[in-house]
């Protein structure tokens, strides 16, 4: 086949502008691979990328969201010898991945466990990889210490607090609603604050931890900044990986300065070519052994066809989803 189905983003707006298309199979140059994608997860970057105010990096398709896949090698490039066509893999990418097929870097991609299907597969790499990439690459978790997750019955909330579990963390969560703090309580979650209109949490995590968190993982962002520098104890770490509470924060800088505190943030899309190979191995290493093992597990909230991206967007967009919607092709 020289053509597929993709959704495009025909211009910047809401989700009424997710269209179904017609596109040219892209062709897998030297140390790439072309995949049959079988099934994507949607992600809050789409939702931006869709508005205009996240562009997909130059070697992506301008137009075609989709940050992970799950599907089947479908066609080699020169020089690859890691994988072998009919090989079930998945991965993150830049973009692209609303289509019935991509092409991506071979070492970029890993083997799919047995056992998972790939609608489970899809909503793995985006939550899981992000997840430990910031918590313990980054921010250097370590078996029983406090973990605060925010936004915990998302994507990247819910294989956080998994993980977190698994590592013998003490996993504290927080949600907009109680019902999703319910269902982060089946996966293991050991305390939830449900977080009101003020956004003060604060000082109910300390009284869950007297010395405050070790490590907090940040998918909100905005205000809830402030709140986090007075949960953490001395030495603690703040990783930032999403803002959608926005960008702006008011911080104490000489709470930051007394307790030695660290603050960093961290991005994958766009990352050079060898820091996400190097971010897929460690991945493969560590995580995949425990989604083999069925020690964690990807948390769906539904699963669409591919031309019902726009209403995934909608239901995102309405925060009411616990876990990852995948579109299936």
């Amino acid at each position: 086949m020289k053509t597929m189905r993709a959704i495009s983003i025909s211009r910047p707006g809401g989700p009424e502008v997710l269209t179904l298309v017609e596109r040219a199979r892209p062709e897998p140059r030297h140390g790439e691979v072309r995949v049959r994608v079988r099934a994507t997860a949607v992600n809050r970057a789409d939702l931006l990328q869709r508005m205009g105010h996240y562009p997909a990096p130059p070697d992506c398709p301008p137009d075609i969201p989709g940050l992970e896949y799950a599907g089947e090698v479908e066609a080699l490039g020169e020089g690859v010898t890691e994988l072998a066509i009919g090989d079930r893999v998945f991965g993150l990418c830049g973009g692209g991945a609303y289509a019935e097929a991509l092409v991506t870097h071979a070492r970029a991609a890993a083997r799919v466990p047995d056992g998972l299907s790939f609608e489970e597969a899809a909503a793995i790499p985006e939550a899981f990889i992000t997840a430990y990439d910031a918590m313990v690459s980054q921010a250097a978790l370590r078996g029983g210490e406090p973990l605060l997750v925010h936004a915990v019955g998302s994507g990247v909330g819910t294989a956080a607090l998994q993980l977190g579990r698994v590592l013998g963390a003490q996993v504290i969560g927080t949600a907009r609603t109680e019902s999703k703090l319910e269902r982060a309580r089946g996966l293991g979650l050991e305390a939830g604050l449900l977080v009101g209109a003020d956004g003060g949490f604060a000082d109910r995590v300390r009284e869950l931890s007297t010395d405050g968190v070790a490590v907090i993982l940040e998918l909100v962002g905005g205000a809830y900044v402030e709140e986090d520098l007075r949960c953490l104890q001395s030495l603690g770490r703040l990783v930032l990986v999403s803002l959608s509470a926005g960008a702006r924060a008011s911080l104490d800088l000489g709470t930051l300065l007394r307790r030695r505190l660290r603050l960093f943030g961290t991005v994958l899309r766009s990352r050079p070519l060898e820091e996400k190979i190097a971010v897929m191995r460690t991945f493969e290493r560590e995580v995949v052994p425990l989604l083999r093992r069925g020690l964690v597990r990807p948390v769906i909230d539904a699963v669409l066809p591919l031309a019902a991206a726009a209403d995934a967007h909608e239901r995102i967009g309405r925060n009411e989803t616990f876990g990852k919607i995948v579109l299936v092709t």
